[in-house]
């Protein structure tokens, strides 16, 4: 079955069209993604309604795309994945409209998703997948998570974030520094440049004998730091990178740490990464450091996979429907902004 995929939780537009297969595999025939970083640069952030109206201007186009690429029609198309929440609601709203209107008028089921179940799937795209079962850890500007993933729809959390995610934390402290939009990126080239032991930031949490994260405290105490230093614009570039540096090596001790001890816990021996933040450069290096030593594999998804797109929608899409999720009658519909990750879950976290 020829299944598209349609994603406009946020800031990118993206459309892919997969070919699943009887036996259970499938491929990724081509995939079109269009990014706003650009437009929403001049704002320093998200702007809700530029993002829904620059999503409507993109998608048809970005379909023709994909479509021209593969080779396949229209015609073609077997089923619609799209994504259902959470996000912003505009946003949602265009792709949510979109691919239900095409369906119905292919006569073609849909497959509302949560937005994270693309992300949690997205490293079997990669040209060496893991297998299930696996412990994943999603990390991105909304979401940090630690959960046992047994087969598709069966997941179980292990652990998450209390207060700020890991790129909420990154964007906010960029902020901070006075980078720019986004703020992550900026906020890990500049770390490259910075010295190590110049300063001293806590580790939240390491030691708290669980699988939770909280990162508003290590935002604080980089706060602290710039007023000592008398605010972001008497900051040095060296002092500049000098915190960039040891915020990144806190966050990403933390995020190694309690993801090596989340799969002891678990018995298990696969670690997949997923999200914008697993796109971190310095994260994927010591968490291949940390796997060699204690003898356990790690997969990402593709670099252009981490962020959101088309391609991981239309694979979870797919997914679901080879293991016997029922598929949606085009038509009605309602997005789902706030939809808790609970919903996603087979059982609540291990006591």
């Amino acid at each position: 079955m020829l299944v598209l995929g349609i994603e406009s939780s946020c800031d990118e537009t993206g459309v892919a069209l997969y070919r699943s297969c009887a036996d259970g595999g499938g491929t990724l025939l081509a995939h079109a993604l269009h990014s706003q970083v650009a437009m929403h640069e001049a704002y320093g952030g998200v702007v809700p309604e530029l993002a829904s109206r620059d999503h409507i201007r993109r998608i048809s186009p970005l379909l023709r795309k994909a479509l021209d690429d593969s080779g396949c029609a229209l015609a073609e198309i077997g089923a619609v994945a799209y994504t259902q929440g959470p996000g912003l609601a505009g946003a949602l709203l265009v792709g949510a409209a979109f691919a239900e209107a095409l369906a119905a008028a292919l006569g073609v089921p849909t497959v509302p998703l949560h937005h994270l179940e693309g992300h949690l799937l997205s490293p079997l795209l990669s040209r060496t997948p893991p297998r299930f079962p696996f412990v994943a850890l999603l990390v991105s500007g909304g979401h940090t998570q630690l959960m046992r993933v047994d087969g598709v729809g069966r997941y179980s959390l292990l652990g998450e974030t209390l207060d700020d995610a890991a790129g909420e934390a990154f964007d906010k402290t960029a902020k901070l520094l006075g980078l720019g939009y986004p703020g992550g990126p900026a906020l890990a080239a500049l770390a490259v440049e910075g010295r190590a032991d110049v300063f001293k930031l806590p580790r939240p949490m390491l030691h708290s004998g669980d699988f939770d994260f909280s990162f508003s405290g290590l935002k604080t105490a980089v706060l602290t730091r710039v007023r000592e230093l008398g605010g972001a614009v008497a900051l040095s570039e060296q002092q500049r990178a000098d915190l960039a540096h040891a915020f990144q090596a806190a966050i990403v001790e933390v995020l190694v740490k309690k993801s090596a001890a989340a799969l002891r816990a678990a018995g298990l021996r696969q670690l997949v990464v997923a999200g914008g933040v697993g796109a971190n450069r310095e994260l994927r290096r010591q968490l291949d450091e940390r796997a060699a030593r204690g003898r356990f594999a790690v997969f990402y998804p593709e670099f252009e996979f981490c962020t959101d797109n088309g391609a991981m929608i239309a694979l979870a899409g797919a997914l679901r429907l080879q293991a016997g999720s029922e598929a949606k009658v085009a038509g009605s519909f309602a997005v789902r902004p706030r939809w808790p990750l609970a919903d996603l879950l087979l059982s609540e976290r291990p006591a």
